[in-house]
């Protein structure tokens, strides 16, 4: 039990009132004192009321910021370790990419890229799956499906998709009837086909991209037409050799990651390209230069088990 000054009990429902040096008490506080404490109170509940209103009003605008920001670092990661020939963390990043931007076609592709090049074909196709859910309509999917089904041993797949490719590209594609002549060629079907693929190709690409000259170079081959074969094979190494030369030329006006990412492509197809040469020089009896290309490509990366060849 409690007591006023006076030595009266308290009630429980009652507090004692705070005494003022001037003898007033709580229940008749100075004006300046109920200013006070209504200014605290008015304080506090705006601070509720800023935390609960404001990250609802700032979050459209802030949160597509930030995501965007978490995308493009995720992206420039996955790029820099793909140089670095870091291949799972390059993925882990891609994966963060696709996490924070959606199920994008593209960002799955190039998932399904450095997963292949990763030993990972199933990861790769599963991707590509995606991809091709995402947007049906898009031959991109198809392309690399049928590359991934090459690397997994699904020759079946493979050209079923290069075929879809081509049909979703529309007729007379470049890119894509180049696309299905060298699939093709990878799992040595229908190779007068393919020549007739790149052939169309070639003839409505009239610059003869070298990517064009090494897949017609590489059925010739094939087709046991080594003479011809080598002759396409050196005319596209040496348009790979130049371009890589200009490429060199931008050192300093580009992007290194980038750039290197280039150059590591250029590696990769000049290995493609050297080895098929290698092919057609053993296959005429050219065992000296055959030996070359074969250990040129090998330096420079040849490997089908990761998607290049």
């Amino acid at each position: 039990m409690r007591y006023d000054r006076d030595g009266f009990p308290i009630p429980p429902e009652f507090d004692v009132p705070v005494v003022f040096a001037d003898g007033g008490n709580a229940g008749q506080q100075p004006a300046s004192a109920r200013r006070r404490a209504g200014s605290g109170k008015r304080l506090f509940i705006a601070a509720v009321i800023a935390g609960l209103v404001m990250p609802t009003l700032l979050a459209p605008v802030v949160m597509p910021l930030i995501r965007d920001a978490v995308v493009v670092w995720s992206l420039e990661q996955a790029t820099l370790h793909e140089v670095q020939d870091d291949l799972p963390t390059a993925v882990t990043h891609m994966s963060r990419a696709i996490d924070w931007h959606g199920q994008d076609p593209e960002l799955l592709c190039m998932r399904a890229m450095l997963r292949l090049e990763n030993r990972d074909a199933a990861g790769a196709i599963a991707d590509a799956e995606k991809a091709a859910q995402e947007m049906p309509t898009s031959p991109m999917p198809a392309r690399v499906q049928a590359l991934a089904h090459v690397v997994a041993g699904e020759p079946d797949a493979a050209v079923e998709a290069a075929a879809l490719a081509v049909r979703l590209s529309g007729p007379g594609d470049a890119e894509a009837l180049n696309h299905r002549a060298y699939i093709r060629a990878l799992v040595g079907r229908d190779l007068s086909e393919a020549l007739a693929d790149v052939d169309a190709a070639l003839a409505v690409r009239d610059d003869e991209p070298v990517e064009f000259l090494d897949t017609r170079g590489f059925i010739l081959h094939l087709l046991g037409r080594q003479q011809e074969a080598i002759d396409q094979l050196n005319l596209a190494i040496d348009g790979m050799q130049r371009q890589r030369r200009q490429a060199l030329l931008l050192v300093e006006r580009v992007d290194r990651v980038q750039l290197a990412r280039r150059l590591r492509w250029f590696e990769h197809s000049l290995a493609v390209m050297h080895h098929h040469r290698a092919l057609a020089c053993q296959a005429i009896g050219l065992d000296g230069q055959a030996e070359q290309d074969f250990e040129t490509a090998r330096t420079k990366g040849f490997d089908p088990s990761r998607g290049v060849m």
